[in-house]
Order: C-alpha cells, then structure tokens, then sequence
C-alpha cells in the first residue's frame, strides 16, 4: 500500500487547502466504492435478463465495499490498466460473480458514470458552502443597509454609497451564481451503458433472445445509480458538460475575486475602512512586526485565479476528443477535476470564516466622508439652488471652483473647508441660508435609494435559499 508523508511533494489540496468532506469525494476509496456500485448496477439490471444469477449478484453486493487499493496497484503494476485492475481485484473477492463482472461494459461505461456521480456530490457541497456564504452577505447586507460609507470610482473619490449597498453588489451575483450551480447539477447526465463507441452493439449481441433490450438495460442501470444520462455519447460522455462544470465554478470564483480583491483596497490604511479578522498570536509578516496584511483575501484571489486557468483545459477536452474517443483529457482529468472543486471548497469555507468575523471601521469611513463625500454632496446643493430659481451654469463654476481650492487643501493635509467656504459665498447665500446649505452639504444623507435596493437583494437572496432548503 502507498502511503505518503511530507517527505516527498504531496499536492497543498492533501493537507492544506479544502476540507476533509470534499477531499473524501475524491478519493481513491471513494472512487472505486462508486465504481462498484456502476457493476453492481449493471449485474442487477443483467440478472432480470437471465445472465446473472441471484447468488452472483448477492456475492457483488457482498463485497461491495470491500475496497482493496493495495491488491489492485499490485495487479495494476503488472497489467498496465487501473480499470481492469479494480475488475480483478473484486473478482478475486467474488469467485462466483467474477465471470460476470463488467460483462458487456467498456471501462467508460463505468468510469464516466462514477464521474458524473462525484460531480454531483461535489457540486452538492460547493452549493451548501455557497448558500452558508450568501447567509452570511444576507445579514451584513441587513446590518448596514443605512451605513453610509464613501464610493469610489477609478479608485478616485465619487459619491456617497452605503456598506450595505457594497455587499449587495456581490451578493447579487453571488445569488445567481447559486442559481446557476443548482441548475447545473440539475443537469448532470452519465455516459449510460452505451459501450465502445456508444452505439451499445455489445450490449445488444449480448441481450439477443432475452426480455431486454439495450435501451432497456440502460434505463435499468440509470434507474438504480439514480442518475440519468445522454441520449448519444461516444465512449464518453459529451466533455462539453466537465466544461460546463468548471465555467460555472469559475463564474463564482469570479464574483468571489472581486469581491475580495476589493477587501483588500478598503483594508489598505489609507482608505481604512474594513479588516480581516486577525489573531491575537497571529503574525502579519516576518520582517514587519505591526503589519496586518489581508491573508486570507489574498488567498482567497490566489485560489480563483487558479479555478480560471483551469477552465481552459476542459474546453481543450471538449474540443479535441476526436473522433469517438482520444485519451488527451484522460491524464489532465484526474489532476483538473479535483483541483477545481478542492479550491473552490477552500474559498468558500475561507470567505464565509472572513466576511463572519470582519471589522468594519466606522471611524475610518467617517474620516473619508468628511474628507471626501462633501465634494459629491455639492452637486446635491448645485440641483437645491437651481430649484432655487439660480442659474445652473453660473452656480456649477461657482462651486467648481471652490472645490478645486478645498481639493487642493485637502491634498495639502489640511482639513477640507469646503463647507465653511460655500456656505459664507454670498452668492449661495442670497438663495439658501447658512443651515440649509450645510444640510444639503451633509453627505450621510446623499446615498438615495441604495438601503431599499439593498433590502430588495437580502429578499431575493433569501428567496432562493428558502427554495434550496424547500427542495432538499
């Protein structure tokens, strides 16, 4: 039996990255459980055409979890083929049943029906942490839905927006990236029993004279692994639905980069506002003993960059099976699969620990709306003086260029006067009087409708994790 320790490279996915659930998914244990119960599925459908006997098929399910990797890599050393390898190894577990082992079956018969099995599982679990996730986006979004903070565009100072509108910015993609996962897995087909090249020739020579018919047989076989499957394939399964598969896990990967890199600008102290948790032991940098450096979030981007680049080598997989079949995808497969799931279960289990136990620092983002968000609210009092009866043009230079003066202050270091300087310009103050200019001036009441869109997006979100729960 091969066993691997940290004295030779093992991949960060073993023991680093992911959890022990998703892990198992992938495993060898796992996997030839999962091709067992393909056999079992198959001599069970076989035997109600009379070529499997009851006690063949009671001897299968006997041994239907008696994995053995360390007897199959023997015989796999020797025979050069892990799939007939696995055969062997039940077959000598089931003596009686071993002459009907894989009758009528190519391995991707088996093999591809085990795989769209473990996509299912995987994208089971990629669903709940995504739906943990977007819980967590639901309750900032409530909490701070009126919290107003400043926006930015071109990473430059713009309007007042609030913290809760940010989350609802990603909690809305988050939501139809969640739609899109269930509708995915939703339509997750296997191979079926279709043989060599998928016409099922062997599996129709081998019903002649019986009550079944290939067709049939298949149906039987689906039917019990609970999964349905194509209606033509070659002697795989189209490699358009792994591309599907990984797109999908991209597109939420996606969502999760912006997100996060995003974090990490308001994290940077100039702009101060967020931070991740940090621990009470924890050390920032080697070198730099105060530093705070966002971790997890640079992770977090680190691992959905990987998930994108991987997405190209399922669409090579798609594109270049020629003909009825190549092995070009079968190698990269095993490292591809595996390797985006993992990742994607490791950015989701850190983004739902991260956005949980964030700080969001309120004197931070009032530092930046008395510096900044004054500016934005001078449009608000350019559209007050024009309701006024004030001419618009005359009134915009006035404040262009008291804003360009306080600007430059500000930039200076010193404490922005704009406000002090509008509301004593005689000009304003022969429409508005010095209150009412400073209130229209107070940008925590600039941020319209964003708490009510924001609130409209924690319903929509739950929404559809109410008809998730409903459905399981």
């Amino acid at each position: 039996m091969q066993s691997f320790t940290h004295d030779t490279y093992i991949s960060p996915f073993t023991w680093r990255y992911a959890t022990d659930e998703m892990r198992s998914i992938f495993s060898e244990e796992h996997k030839r459980r999962l091709l067992r119960n393909v056999w079992v599925a198959l001599a069970t459908a076989e035997m109600e055409a009379g070529l499997v006997t009851t006690d063949q098929l009671s001897q299968l399910k006997a041994h239907q979890n008696d994995v053995d990797i360390e007897r199959a890599m023997q015989i796999e050393a020797e025979i050069h083929h892990d799939l007939m390898a696995e055969i062997k190894t039940y077959a000598e577990q089931c003596p009686l049943a071993a002459p009907i082992i894989h009758l009528g079956a190519t391995s991707m018969d088996i093999l591809d029906n085990m795989d769209a099995i473990r996509l299912k599982e995987a994208l089971t679990l990629v669903i709940d942490r995504t739906v943990e996730l977007l819980k967590v986006f639901v309750e900032k979004m409530e909490a701070y839905a009126e919290f107003p903070c400043m926006a930015f565009t071109h990473i430059q100072p713009a309007e007042p927006t609030t913290v809760g509108y940010r989350f609802a910015q990603t909690a809305q993609d988050l939501k139809e990236d969640l739609e899109d996962l269930l509708r995915v897995r939703m339509t997750i087909r296997g191979k079926g029993m279709k043989g060599a090249v998928g016409t099922s020739a062997s599996y129709t020579e081998l019903l002649k004279g019986t009550n079944l018919s290939a067709k049939a047989l298949e149906d039987r076989v689906m039917q019990e692994l609970g999964l349905p499957c194509y209606t033509a394939a070659t002697q795989v399964y189209s490699r358009k639905q792994d591309l599907k598969v990984g797109s999908t896990l991209s597109s939420l990967c996606c969502t999760l980069y912006k997100f996060f890199i995003d974090f990490r600008l308001l994290q940077s102290p100039p702009i101060g506002e967020w931070s991740e948790p940090f621990g009470a032991k924890q050390v920032g940098s080697s070198a730099m003993p105060f530093k705070r450096n966002p971790i997890n979030s640079e992770k977090i981007d680190s691992l959905c960059r990987y998930v994108e680049s991987q997405v190209g080598v399922l669409w090579q997989n798609a594109a270049s099976t020629l003909l009825e079949r190549t092995l070009d995808d079968s190698a990269n497969r095993r490292l591809v699969l595996p390797d985006v799931f993992l990742a994607c279960d490791e950015i989701l289990g850190t983004a739902v620990n991260v956005v949980k136990g964030m700080q969001i620092h309120k004197a931070g983002i009032a530092r930046n709306l008395d510096a900044y968000g004054i500016f934005a609210a001078s449009e608000r009092l350019l559209m007050e003086l024009g309701k006024q009866g004030a001419n618009r043009q005359e009134m915009h230079e006035l404040i262009r260029e008291h804003s360009l003066k306080a600007w430059a202050e500000v930039q200076a270091g010193k404490p922005n006067t704009l406000a002090d300087m509008l509301s004593d310009d005689q000009v304003v103050r022969s429409y508005l009087n010095k209150e009412e200019i400073l209130a229209t001036l107070d940008a925590r009441h600039y941020i319209g409708d964003s708490a009510e869109r924001t609130r409209r997006v924690a319903d929509q979100a739950r929404s559809v994790i109410k008809q998730y729960q409903a459905s399981r």
